[in-house]
């Protein structure tokens, strides 16, 4: 069909891939999101609701889906990852069924700033993993100066997460928010602690997001031999700062499974695990890393 535990170290390569015949099906949540919060929680709510119907196991939202407005608005709005607008989401999850990743919302910090976090939701309500972006994006394009570490503290911690198949097939992602797709170490580590499916949960810009997105998406699950699912903001949020769109899933050979070019709306692919181990035995370079010369 067309329609991802706490921080660890490295799994034993050769016991990542998947089990034969085991299906994730996930889907990708693509939003514009604004300032106005409560109209932000009830669009995500209803994705949520159609992914569910679509038969999602796993549904991810991408980043920063409950506000994307000014420095002030971003400290105003900071709630944390178990604050009001991710309980109003996973409390969907929970009536549904599903493994939600909450994306990111900003979580009050030290200093007068924020994290950019994100969320993992059990089919239950209840949080399992939370992750701080490690990488903040502070660049200069053509269009727009953008300066995230001015207004976002960093995470420190390397973080992965188990969730089940509909059958009960435990999977582990590799949690990971935007920038850091611009950090192929990142993943590296995430993919030698048993992560076989990377999220990314973005705000990918238009215009970096033409010329890089999908280069990069699928770079990362080529490199890694892993499934990877990334839901982005689309369409303008504030007077010109526009993000890409395009959310996709890929399979472990660079395949994009599905993909939701323009709009608001949801994107869904059935991930088949024992893809994970054909492909790393096709290529098995994560065997092949020369640790003792460059580490990851």
């Amino acid at each position: 069909m067309n329609p991802c535990c706490g921080d660890g170290g490295e799994a034993p390569l050769g016991v990542t891939g998947g089990a034969p015949g085991h299906v994730l099906r996930v889907a990708c949540v693509q939003m514009n999101t604004r300032d106005d919060v409560a109209a932000n929680v009830r669009v995500a709510q209803r994705w949520v609701e159609v992914a569910a119907d679509r038969g999602a196991r796993l549904v991810v939202l991408p980043e920063t889906w409950v506000f994307k407005g000014d420095a002030e608005g971003i400290v105003a709005t900071a709630e944390g990852p178990e604050g009001p607008s991710n309980r109003a989401l996973a409390a969907v999850a929970a009536r549904r069924g599903v493994w939600l990743l909450a994306g990111s919302v900003y979580e009050p910090a030290s200093g007068g700033l924020v994290h950019n976090t994100s969320a993992l939701f059990d089919p239950a309500g209840r949080l399992r993993a939370v992750y701080r972006k490690i990488h903040l994006f502070d660049a200069t394009t053509t269009t727009a100066a953008y300066r995230e570490s001015e207004e976002v503290a960093p995470g420190a911690a390397i973080v992965t997460a188990d969730v089940d198949t509909a059958d009960g097939v435990r999977v582990r992602l590799g949690l990971t928010i935007c920038y850091d797709l611009r950090f192929p170490g990142l993943y590296s580590s995430l993919a030698l602690r048993g992560a076989q499916v990377l999220c990314v949960p973005s705000a990918f810009t238009a215009q970096t997001g033409a010329a890089h997105w999908e280069v990069l998406l699928r770079a990362r699950a080529i490199e890694n031999g892993c499934f990877v699912v990334a839901p982005n903001q689309v369409g303008e949020h504030l007077p010109g700062r526009d993000c890409y769109g395009n959310s996709m899933i890929v399979d472990p050979w660079g395949v994009v499974l599905a993909r939701l070019v323009g709009g608001v709306g949801v994107c869904v692919a059935d991930l088949d695990l024992a893809r994970i181990a054909e492909v790393r035995a096709t290529i098995p370079s994560l065997e092949h890393r020369r640790a003792d010369l460059y580490g990851h």
